[in-house]
């Protein structure tokens, strides 16, 4: 009898994963970002390249967005550990392989994945299964958010140093929280350690979207709405970076699409790049 698994992760944080695969399928060389290990841990079968989804045209710019957000935060990590941080927080961790695909920088880090508790147990079950391992560095956290857990709690209870700052991320999570839940989580991480540092994205709203993405962000937003997580908060950058320093971060920047564009696709001859007014990013820190 097959032992009976966990619950599997969301669609996003699978449709997630399964683009970052597929830039190396897709897009030329050099690519922005290589990673299988979500396309490994989700086991979707041959067929998952045929799904709507999926279409390489179609998805082409949310490829690309996806792809820089995850280079630029990973950039920036290896910044910050550079000088000095060690402790490195993934709020919604999802299927995140950070700890898988750079164990030369994570180990040298302590690295905190936040997630909802099912998912990140089906999560360490797959690690196990693949050979990954769960190494002592890596601190799983589950947090119930539905039942109201604070995640700044869990957090202190899995080692977390207060005393000492760190790097927080929360990618692709802040449209599904009220303004004032992200409000309440910018708060949380203003109040971490001097030096600190926190990098978010944030979705701008769907009519500032040029023409080329728009259909596929009211897309993505009927099918948030029909599975129960509808899409409750967009923002401006000048919006978001009033909320940031109304919070109490000392420092904050909006980094945009055509930043990205510029640091990471400007070589490129085939178009690629990340469409501007969709998901863009702040930065903030203590």
């Amino acid at each position: 009898m097959n032992e009976e698994r966990e619950p599997a992760p969301d669609s996003t944080a699978a449709r997630v994963a399964l683009w970052r695969a597929l830039h190396t399928e897709a897009d030329a060389a050099p690519h922005v970002f290589e990673d299988s290990i979500g396309l490994q841990l989700l086991a979707p079968g041959d067929d998952w390249r045929q799904r709507g989804d999926m279409d390489p045209q179609f998805t082409r710019a949310f490829r690309a967005s996806i792809v820089a957000r995850a280079r630029f935060i990973e950039d920036l990590l290896a910044e910050q550990a550079a000088r000095g941080i060690d402790q490195y927080v993934i709020l919604g961790a999802g299927l995140d392989s950070f700890a898988q695909r750079r164990p030369e920088l994570a180990s040298r880090l302590a690295v905190f994945e936040i997630d909802q508790p099912a998912p990140q147990a089906w999560k360490r079950q797959r690690l196990i299964e693949l050979g990954f391992g769960i190494p002592p560095w890596l601190r799983f956290v589950p947090v119930d958010f539905e039942a109201g857990e604070a995640w700044r709690d869990r957090l202190m209870a899995e080692g977390f140093n207060s005393s000492k700052p760190a790097m927080v991320v929360s990618t692709g999570v802040s449209m599904y929280l009220t303004r004032d839940a992200n409000a309440a989580t910018l708060r949380e991480v203003a109040a971490f350690a001097r030096g600190s540092i926190f990098a978010m994205t944030f979705l701008l709203p769907l009519e500032m979207a040029g023409p080329e993405v728009r259909p596929g962000l009211e897309m993505a937003e009927k099918g948030a709405r029909a599975s129960g997580t509808p899409f409750l908060s967009f923002f401006t950058p000048t919006d978001m970076l009033a909320l940031a320093r109304e919070a109490g971060f000392v420092h904050a920047r909006h980094v945009s699409a055509a930043d990205l564009t510029q640091r990471y696709f400007a070589d490129r001859t085939d178009g690629l790049r990340p469409p501007n007014n969709a998901e863009e990013l702040l930065v903030a820190s203590t």
